[in-house]
């Protein structure tokens, strides 16, 4: 039997990487969804070839323009996401974009940690706030149903390297300040929304894709994409409300925050 797939999906950051594997993941599939949201600042160029290439060979995917740190930009994806719905709700939201740069405590500084904030903690709670109503709507459109993806569920890409309580076994050799700042911060955001939109049955978690071959993760990485996503595609099946506000990995493990 085939598992649940969400009707709707939006995803951030899908020109490369784990976005675009995520499309890819979320088409092929037996029952793919009816729709997916793939969104990326160019769409057009060079740069996002692959996502129109899979745009003209699949009706169900929109690439949609979108700057995840610009309200403008923002309040103009999510008007035409609203449009193609025709009235429907958003059953996932995927925070997929993000920046990461290779810094220390000797070599960040206010530059650094400012652009990754504005990237990995700013840009999400601009989207979700954008986007609440829809996903509220989907929640709405299932009013007995549990918590889960196929009702209404908003998924915050984090990374080991956001566990505090992993500090010490993970920093000196990988120290990335900035980046790992932001997304400690991004996981105290999963924590609120997932206090603050439990009550509208809407499911809030953060997950780690692991260590992948990505241009972020390097060719040294123990993971490819493909592994990567499929893994976290089949946690993100799973998840119930006892997953709301946690903090998991692609395999389905709980990180300590």
């Amino acid at each position: 039997m085939a598992e649940s797939v969400p009707c709707t999906f939006l995803i951030t950051g899908c020109n490369r990487g784990i976005g675009l594997e995520l499309v890819k993941q979320l088409l092929a599939k037996p029952n793919p969804p009816e729709k997916v949201f793939a969104t990326c600042r160019s769409p057009g160029t060079s740069q996002s070839q692959e996502l129109t290439n899979l745009a003209a060979q699949h009706p169900n995917l929109s690439v949609i323009k979108l700057e995840t740190t610009d309200p403008a930009s923002v309040a103009e994806a999510m008007k035409e996401v609203e449009k193609q719905l025709k009235g429907c709700g958003l059953n996932v939201l995927i925070n997929n974009a993000g920046i990461c740069k290779n810094n220390t405590l000797e070599s960040v500084d206010e530059k650094d940690l400012l652009n990754a904030f504005t990237t990995n903690v700013v840009g999400p709670m601009l989207v979700t706030k954008a986007f609440l109503p829809l996903l509220k709507k989907a929640a709405q459109e299932n009013p007995q149903g549990k918590m889960s993806w196929t009702r209404a569920a908003v998924i915050n890409m984090s990374t080991m390297g956001a566990s505090i309580e992993k500090t010490s076994e993970t920093f000196l050799c990988w120290p990335f300040v900035s980046y790992r700042c932001s997304k400690t911060a991004l996981n105290m955001l999963t924590r609120c929304q997932a206090l603050g939109y439990m009550k509208d049955g809407i499911l809030c978690t953060a997950i780690y894709p692991g260590w992948v071959q990505t241009d972020m993760g390097g060719p040294e990485a123990p993971l490819t994409v493909d592994q990567s996503v499929s893994g976290m595609l089949q946690v993100l099946c799973n998840l119930s409300e006892k997953h709301n506000g946690i903090f998991v990995d692609w395999e389905g493990k709980t990180i300590p925050w």
